[in-house]
């Protein structure tokens, strides 16, 4: 895997630089450089950074290529996008998308109450709000506040109750009618994991029957004019160009009958999102078989393929790509805290004066291995060490005896492994799995990564640092959590391989890409670990610069989160600690310093990482 895949993943975004992972922007700083600013205030546990330069790329990226597409086929629509706001709500990444967006009028799209509240305080004004998902009449009522407000506002119909909703509120108010579209449901389906979203069985969507139904609904109520928009989704991380292409023309022909049936003032299609995200670093994985701009000329042709050929005006084409907006802005960084083979370091060793023979063997094959006999002597270890734990089980040698013989064979491994790393084995690559090395990372898979824990979905993962020297110990990692799910196993289809590194010495950290798009909305507060402290990073062409600095929740903000009461909890501990025996007053005092310390930071761990 050369240089983790940033030919694969990275699209240019980061790079290695003097053993180090820059940011590939202006100034190029270096992630590792970052993330000791951060921490030589204090900072302790996981953090994510946040670059709003790469939001910029990406819409700029989507409009780009949209408009070349426009250009180069001469179509008649214009582009337009909204952000969902599912993707990621939180407000740095939201004041960074409708900040960079505004120039494009880049929209966002709502599927709660809460969502569509936010899209009318956040959008634009030269922007569109879309609004997807089951609504109540509460909820179709605040699309007409949103349209009297002056936003330009489209409600998408799930279904003909809430169609007839929205026939109901504009009846009984004077506030302007927003705009109506029709979720379509599709016979094509899309692929990959989310393929479920089209097809006769998705969730979502007007059958044909239904479609007619509701353009006789909107003509008996007088709201026809107000029906401007078919809207479909095929599926996120659409892996394959072809299904896009059929759902097109299935639905190009459906705008074009609804146009035909009277519905004059339908001028857009949203073709929902899908736009994939490549999240393996591994070339046999990747998943998009497509370009943004084999995307756009392909949506932009289909389109203007079938109007031409029904003799009908060319739609604006609404796009919600969230995810290709998002995922990259995000890196979340983790120091490892141990590396479960320290273990066994030699100055573990408790040799004494007399040892049994195969203990004297393997300090002789530690001291004398090299290039040339490493197989030989990594053989004859791995022999050693299972006599070793037989005379242990018969009582011919003690637990010193025992831990002398552990100790010795792993670093012989480890030696073994390090020399023949430019010449590697099939028996070597056994090896490697078999002994693989547990990184113990200070964050919480749950909380950070939940849909590697749900959808076994992989993220690119990478040090910040040492680049200039190949990894060769196979690495699995574990978290924090005390659930043995918070793993994210070694995979010889999808190997990950780490340095070897002293952490007595040096802190060593990881970073896990793409997390911009899902893994905060959905992250779960699994032993009440909640998000990670995050900055955003602005670059310049001398330096960067930090702001938005949120650092994570303290303990007592945990439990006042999930209603307990901070008061509460502190009064109690404080008056147990200070009726307790066996200690003075000062300590009393002392110690409860220190506690009310350890309740002001945040939950994650604080050692020397």
């Amino acid at each position: 895997m050369k240089e983790f895949g940033l030919n694969i993943w990275a699209n240019n975004n980061f790079a290695v630089k003097n053993a180090k992972l820059v940011v590939n922007h202006k100034s190029e700083p270096a992630l590792l450089d970052i993330v000791e600013d951060i921490r030589s205030s204090g900072v302790r546990g996981p953090i994510l950074l946040r670059f709003p330069h790469l939001i910029q790329q990406q819409i700029q990226s989507l409009y780009a290529n949209f408009s070349n597409a426009i250009r180069e086929n001469k179509y008649q629509g214009e582009f337009h996008a909204v952000f969902p706001l599912k993707v990621n709500q939180f407000p740095n990444a939201v004041d960074a998308i409708t900040k960079e967006g505004g120039v494009h009028g880049y929209g966002l799209e709502a599927g709660s109450k809460a969502e569509l509240i936010l899209a009318m305080a956040k959008t634009p004004s030269n922007a569109h709000i879309t609004v997807n998902g089951f609504k109540d009449k509460e909820m179709i009522t605040l699309g007409f506040i949103a349209a009297q407000s002056g936003h330009n506002i489209t409600l998408t119909i799930e279904g003909l109750n809430e169609l007839e909703t929205i026939i109901e509120v504009a009846q009984e108010s004077s506030l302007k009618t927003p705009n109506i579209g029709i979720r379509v449901r599709l016979h094509n389906a899309g692929s990959g994991t989310w393929a479920k979203s089209a097809g006769m069985d998705a969730k979502f969507g007007l059958t044909s029957t239904e479609i007619i139904e509701a353009v006789q609904l909107l003509k008996d109520a007088q709201l026809l004019d107000k029906l401007s928009m078919i809207h479909f989704h095929i599926g996120s991380q659409m892996e394959d160009i072809a299904p896009i292409k059929k759902a097109l023309r299935e639905a190009g022909n459906i705008y074009a009958e609804l146009r035909r049936m009277g519905a004059k003032d339908l001028d857009n299609i949203n073709i929902g999102g899908g736009l994939a995200v490549e999240y393996d670093q591994h070339s046999s994985s990747k998943i998009r078989n497509y370009s943004i701009a084999e995307f756009s000329n392909s949506v932009v042709f289909a389109i203007s393929e079938i109007m031409d050929a029904k003799n009908v005006k060319h739609p604006n084409i609404f796009t919600e790509s969230g995810r290709y907006v998002v995922a990259s802005h995000a890196v979340l960084i983790t120091p490892v805290l141990e590396l479960f083979s320290q273990d066994y370091k030699e100055n573990l060793l408790g040799l004494k004066e007399t040892n049994p023979p195969l203990i004297n063997e393997l300090s002789y094959l530690n001291k004398r291995l090299n290039l040339s006999n490493a197989t030989e002597y990594l053989h004859d270890a791995l022999d050693h060490i299972e006599s070793i734990f037989t005379l242990f089980d018969l009582g011919y040698i003690d637990l010193q005896d025992r831990s002398n013989g552990e100790i010795l064979v792993h670093n012989i491994i480890k030696k073994a492994l390090a020399l023949k790393i430019s010449t590697p084995t099939d028996e070597l690559d056994q090896l490697q799995i078999k002994i693989q090395e547990r990184y113990l990372i200070n964050a919480s898979i749950f909380q950070s990564l939940p849909d590697y824990w749900g959808l076994n979905q992989h993220f690119p993962v990478m040090p910040l640092h040492h680049l200039d020297t190949p990894p060769h110990r196979a690495a699995a990692l574990w978290d924090i959590t005390c659930d043995s799910d918070g793993e994210i196993g070694f995979d010889p289809h999808k190997p990950l391989y780490l340095h070897d590194i002293d952490l007595d010495n040096e802190d060593y950290y990881l970073g896990f890409f793409n997390v911009g798009a899902y893994q905060e909305t959905l992250g779960m507060n699994h032993n009440l670990f909640t998000k990670p402290s995050e900055y955003t990073i602005h670059i310049n062409n001398e330096s960067y610069k930090i702001s938005n600095n949120s650092e994570s929740m303290s303990i007592l903000d945990i439990l006042n989160s999930i209603g307990y009461s901070k008061d509460e909890v502190l009064n109690k501990l404080e008056r147990d600690l200070l009726k307790s025996d066996f200690i003075t007053e000062k300590e009393k005092t002392d110690t409860l310093t220190k506690l009310k310390s350890f309740l002001e930071q945040n939950g994650y761990l604080r050692t020397t990482n």
